[in-house]
């Protein structure tokens, strides 16, 4: 491996694996309950990052079993590897888990340049690469999942298995709606609000109470205040970029065909913000595709029940091994 690509601290990662595994069994014997603040702050400390060959750094964990085959977890807008803490303890045991920080997100680096999908995928294949995995199982969850998607597009070689977690199909602006933020209303949220939005921003202001609202409704403690803290430190106009460039009026149908892994579409049918058209989409475009609703979820719907989506993914993915 070259000092170019080299992980920070990568060479101490056989010595995290025990004290991250002994974290996540105490986890487990609780992981249908909210989890606390205490226990974010150690899932937090299992965070590393590398400096890739683009120059950007990127942070993320690499935590479970390393005799695991590889999965990648990719967290939604605005979020971070954190998302992902009411899973791993039910992943850990299975898989080696690499847990990503998109770039304008969390601890890794927020360049003004640039935010469309591929350059978030090309951020991930360049850590793949840098810790010498050539293929892995992707799971992304909302804009994670654009990322997830477009991975298998362009990587298809790389992509054992993909997982689609409150996916969509379709642009945020419908058809016909201005390319901009100003005046659009995807789904009944308003991120035109995004457009106003200065620096420093606050974290407890009303648009950011209102973006985690739900979210907040299925965890308080944890995300009525630090998610909002976090996301704050997210740019306005880093912000703003990733919705322009990755959301509102983006082409994501032409390309579904180039995804030759075997995909799962899980959504919530109580998900405000991927439904209808987006959904039809995935499921016309991907040939491979099988899918599993969860009545009585949302768009955070591993937060909400994550054994049982957990349970889901765990069969998928052993699928065919």
């Amino acid at each position: 491996m070259s000092t170019a690509t080299a992980p920070r601290g990568l060479h101490r990662s056989l010595c995290r694996e025990l004290p991250a595994l002994v974290f996540m069994s105490a986890l487990a014997v609780r992981a249908d309950t909210a989890v606390t603040p205490g226990e974010l702050d150690r899932f937090d400390a299992q965070k590393t990052s590398a400096v890739l060959p683009d120059g950007e750094t990127l942070a993320y964990m690499d935590v479970g079993t390393r005799d695991g085959s590889p999965l990648v977890l990719i967290h939604g807008y605005t979020d971070s590897a954190r998302d992902w803490a009411p899973l791993v303890p039910l992943l850990a045991g299975k898989f080696r888990l690499i847990i990503i920080d998109l770039r304008g997100h969390g601890a890794s680096s927020k360049p003004q340049c640039c935010y469309t999908r591929f350059d978030f995928a090309y951020d991930i294949k360049l850590l793949l690469d840098a810790l010498h995995i050539k293929t892995a199982d992707i799971v992304g969850h909302s804009l994670g999942s654009i990322v997830a998607q477009t991975f298998a597009e362009v990587w298809p070689a790389s992509t054992r298995r993909l997982v689609l977690v409150s996916s969509t199909g379709a642009p945020l602006a419908a058809s016909g709606s201005r390319c901009a933020l100003t005046g659009v209303q995807p789904s009944g949220l308003d991120l035109a609000a995004l457009a106003q939005l200065k620096d420093p921003i606050d974290p407890d202001s009303a648009f950011m109470r209102d973006w985690w609202k739900e979210s907040i409704r299925i965890n308080p403690a944890f995300l009525s205040s630090r998610e909002r803290r976090d996301g704050a430190t997210i740019p306005a106009s880093v912000g703003r970029a990733i919705a322009d460039q990755s959301l509102i009026c983006v082409d994501f149908q032409s390309m579904l065909p180039r995804i030759q892994a075997p995909t799962l579409l899980l959504w919530g049918a109580r998900d405000p913000f991927a439904a209808g058209p987006g959904h039809d989409a995935l499921v016309a475009g991907i040939a491979r595709a099988q899918v599993k609703r969860f009545a009585s979820l949302g768009h955070d719907l591993f937060w909400e029940e994550p054994q049982a989506v957990a349970g889901v993914i765990i069969t998928f993915l052993a699928k065919g091994e």
